[in-house]
């Protein structure tokens, strides 16, 4: 049997985070993005649970995704936004799945596509602001929405947003981006659109520029529990990390001063100390980078990892405590509760938390029933 690698999702920390944003964004709705398998965390769990919190809607990356949901199950609204040359518009519209398009062209796709299907599908616009991604540029802003408003007349797509996404930069770029971002309403509403939902902002433009919120939002690693900013914890907006990664100790070792440990001898005892091996390495996701410079709690202690991260498996050092095969590992947990955070490896690998839940993937499991030992109520 393999060695215990597991990820345990709490469903109520997710709908409590949800809640929580609802209740500060208002009267903004929130559009809960489960892209990339909820960063790691489980789309159809944490779709469920976002809609329980109060969310209006989900959202995917692309087509993909939220089909996958659909055919899970899942039968709230469901926009998505990133699309392929052949991505099959008429699969979308028949799942009554909201489109985004980013341009003319993607536009007129999909006004065929439901002329071919005969029925109307929804669609948002997507105008760049400034993120230089995708969306539709500011010189084809009126052609698109003249497009638009025509295939909306002609009673094929449903235009019911308009989007574009803020770059994080600083507050003055983003009320910068913001402006643009009225300007293009400007132009939607000259061309005879009225889209209920106007959205640009992410889980920090909602949390810390009110104005940037329009009538939604679109929160990704906020409904996690995670937070966008690296000077501020979830609990600073009340938020509470759902994910936990845990393992087992696979071995545990005395050895005397001076031994070297991994690969390199990076790391060599100062004095006799006690090992512990942690069956993990970067195959799951545990990042390289964070060799020597992160720690694990071990039956509510931390210790050290010590030598360089491998393939299957890491080492900590105990010192002069001792711990036994089977003995549970948190890798990830809840930093209120004294345990190691995301951002706490995302801080030793000198990425962000979100590549760092993102990325667990390989031989870990998932358990059949999220939980969390904190026994959290849901709001």
């Amino acid at each position: 049997m393999s060695p215990r690698r597991e990820i345990l999702v709490d469903a109520a920390r997710v709908e409590h985070n949800v809640a929580s944003i609802v209740a500060r964004v208002a009267p903004a709705a929130v559009l809960a993005v489960v892209k990339a398998n909820a960063y790691g965390h489980g789309a159809l769990l944490c779709a469920r649970a976002a809609m329980r919190g109060g969310a209006r809607g989900i959202g995917t990356a692309d087509l993909g995704e939220a089909l996958a949901l659909r055919s899970a199950g899942f039968d709230g609204p469901i926009l998505c936004w990133l699309h392929g040359s052949d991505t099959d518009f008429a699969a979308a519209f028949t799942a009554d799945i909201a489109l985004v398009a980013s341009g003319p062209a993607q536009l007129a796709r999909m006004r065929a596509d439901a002329e071919a299907l005969g029925r109307s599908g929804e669609v948002h616009l997507k105008v760049d602001t400034g993120l230089s991604r995708n969306g539709t540029a500011p010189a084809q802003w009126e052609a698109l929405f003249a497009d638009a408003h025509a295939a909306e007349q002609a009673g094929v797509l449903r235009i019911t947003g308009l989007m574009s996404h803020l770059a994080n930069t600083s507050p003055e770029e983003d009320r910068a981006q913001l402006a643009r971002f009225a300007e293009a309403e400007n132009l939607a509403t000259a061309a005879g659109l009225n889209p209920q939902w106007r959205h640009l902002a992410a889980t920090a433009g909602a949390l810390k520029l009110p104005e940037t919120r329009g009538t939604l939002v679109r929160i990704g690693i906020g409904i996690l529990g995670l937070s966008p900013f690296e000077d501020d914890t979830p609990a600073d907006w009340n938020l509470r990390p759902a994910l936990r990664l845990e393992t087992e100790v696979a071995a545990v070792r005395t050895v005397p001063a001076g031994t070297g440990v991994s690969y390199g001898y990076r790391y060599r005892a100062d004095t006799e100390t006690t090992l512990a091996l942690i069956p993990l390495g970067y195959a799951d996701g545990i990042p390289r980078h964070a060799s020597g410079r992160a720690d694990v709690s071990i039956n509510g202690t931390r210790y050290p990892l010590v030598g360089q991260i491998a393939m299957d498996q890491f080492v900590v050092n105990l010192g002069s405590d001792t711990a036994a095969v089977g003995d549970r590992v948190v890798v990830i947990g809840d930093p209120a509760a004294g345990e190691p955070g995301a951002d706490d490896w995302a801080r030793a690998a000198d990425t962000i938390n979100y590549e760092i839940v993102t990325r667990l993937g390989g031989r870990i499991t998932r358990a059949p029933q999220p939980a969390h030992p904190s026994g959290d109520e849901p709001r």
